[in-house]
């Protein structure tokens, strides 16, 4: 197994480069050939120059946070952890004399630490543990390649491949039990987005609730409990911080105005405030007719997860006799549960398909549902529902495929000319 290993990451490798050369090709061509819907990225840099088809959408508010720092409101929005990495790599790029702190020094560097995030590996490894198979870790690992949104993941100076990475090592860590190592790689993911969050309940899921199920009562020592909070809470902190900062910049005197949002709730949020203000997010706000076209665009990536975690929960009956022992009575042995049809069906991916449940969701009923097509393929759900399609229902495997392609394609070429999504 170990050698298969080796040829597998080998044969990923391959893969992701390829698929990164692929996607920067078909983005310069695009950027090349066809004209600008907006001259911002050009105006900015100046010229035509290569690092001018990073600067996209988000890219603008992640290179300016960067240079100047948080200066409007509506930039509290973005968390600061690919800013910061921005900046660091522009001094290390000026230390050796190839740039200062300019748009096209941020955005080389954000793209080039970017490259040093390749989740694919990861994704082997952490395939590996939950199916028990090589071939399908492989498979599932080789789906990732590809993605619904390789400019966000693979080319651009965006928090999706950074929040991926650590995702991914800390799901990883939890599977090893590792905790302290899968805090410290949530925390990490938590700097570049607020959803980060949600990953700190993959720790008491494993550190709790799996011994509680498991009738193993005699790990939930105190000592034991109050080890999981604080390794829980620990993913917690860069929300809580980032909100701290921007409370005390424009909720504390000497700030001559103070806004509203300081004081119309509980717990003033400058992230959900300006999450509802500049972005209409909010329960069923993105409903209407006129975002119709970013549903159909985000359709295939939410049925496919939607579909997988039915697959799944609608065998629960079958999956709990392998979580939970059975009790045996005085005049009846304990019979072992049946075998389970199918490698999808792990014990172990619950808590994956309850968090890419949840997540899937948010994304469909509170946000701007065309962020799923850059935001599931951290979910590695994504690329197991792929597999198993492959595996039990080609047709519908090949669909996906021959849609992740076509998309992908399109995608490079939307985000050349600076069109929706991104």
């Amino acid at each position: 197994m170990q050698s298969a290993a080796t040829g597998h990451i080998r044969t990923l490798l391959i893969l992701s480069v390829t698929a990164r050369l692929a996607a920067w090709a078909l983005v310069s061509i695009s950027a090349y050939v066809l004209p600008l819907f907006d001259a911002s990225p050009s105006i900015c840099i100046g010229g035509t120059s290569p690092s001018s088809i990073l600067l996209r959408w988000d890219a603008f508010h992640f290179a300016h946070i960067a240079r100047e720092g948080y200066v409007y409101e509506h930039e509290w929005a973005f968390f600061n952890g690919l800013p910061l990495l921005m900046r660091v790599s522009a001094h290390m790029q000026a230390l050796v004399g190839f740039g200062s702190n300019d748009w096209t020094t941020l955005l080389r560097g954000g793209a080039g630490m970017a490259v040093l995030c390749d989740s694919t590996h990861v994704l082997y490894h952490l395939s590996l543990h939950h199916l028990r198979s090589p071939s399908l870790a492989f498979l599932s690992a080789a789906l990732s390649i590809f993605s619904s949104s390789p400019t966000a993941l693979r080319l651009a100076s965006y928090n999706e491949p950074f929040f991926t990475y650590f995702s991914y090592r800390g799901m990883l860590a939890c599977a090893r039990s590792k905790w302290a190592a899968a805090s410290i790689c949530f925390a990490l993911a938590s700097i570049f987005r607020s959803n980060g969050i949600f990953l700190s309940g993959f720790i008491p899921w494993g550190m709790l609730v799996t011994p509680f199920l498991a009738g193993r009562k005699d790990l939930l020592t105190p000592r034991h409990i109050l080890k999981c909070v604080l390794l829980t809470a620990l993913p917690l902190i860069p929300f809580i911080h980032h909100n701290i900062i921007g409370y005390l910049q424009f909720c504390m005197p000497p700030t001559s105005h103070i806004p509203n949002w300081c004081t119309s709730s509980l717990i003033p949020l400058i992230y959900s405030h300006v999450q509802s203000e500049y972005w209409n997010v909010g329960f069923l706000r993105y409903w209407t007719v006129s975002n119709t076209p970013n549903f159909i665009l985000a359709l295939p990536a939410l049925v496919h997860i939607f579909a997988f975690c039915w697959f799944y929960l609608s065998n629960l009956p079958a999956i709990v006799p392998h979580i939970v022992p059975q009790i045996p009575s005085k005049n009846t042995d304990v019979t072992p549960p049946p075998r389970l049809d199918s490698p999808f069906l792990a014990p172990s991916l619950l808590p994956h398909v309850l968090h890419a449940l949840a997540l899937t969701l948010i994304l469909t009923f509170n946000a701007h549902v065309q962020i799923s097509l850059r935001l599931l393929p951290s979910v590695p759900l994504t690329y197991w529902a792929a597999a198993r399609l492959m595996l039990d229902l080609p047709k519908w495997g090949k669909a996906w495929v021959t849609w992740s392609v076509l998309w992908g394609a399109l995608s490079c070429v939307l985000w050349a000319v600076f069109l929706p999504p991104a």
